[in-house]
């Protein structure tokens, strides 16, 4: 886990430039072989253009909600957030870091952490 100690410069808390090479490389696009061979570490993800989505069917709307927010949770520890589709008992997750216009191993990250759910 990444531990980040702020440095109060003029009375603002900022995050040292050097200490985020790790979550910098996890966020760099990676290339077709690397996807095609995480998409086989994330059982029930399948591929969709420049992201990764997985569909789950629960009992019922509560049980869906229950699910969501378990997920809301982990994306918040992460900072790595997916799209969520939700009609009554049916979920579809889709995983893409927006900011880099594709696939990173934090996305693959994530799909792991939910499938542990």
């Amino acid at each position: 886990m990444l531990t980040l100690n702020k440095v109060n410069f003029r009375g603002a808390n900022l995050l040292p430039a050097m200490v985020l090479p790790e979550f910098v490389a996890r966020r760099a696009l990676i290339s077709e072989d690397e996807i095609a061979t995480r998409l086989r570490e994330v059982p029930g993800w399948t591929r969709a253009g420049k992201a990764i989505e997985r569909t789950w069917t629960f009992r019922d709307f509560s049980e869906a909600l229950a699910f969501i927010n378990k997920v809301g949770a982990l994306a918040e520890a992460m900072n790595h957030h997916p799209d969520i589709a939700n009609s009554w008992a049916t979920v579809r997750l889709t995983l893409t870091t927006h900011d880099k216009g594709g696939l990173t191993n934090l996305d693959f990250d994530l799909a792991k952490k939910i499938n542990d759910l």
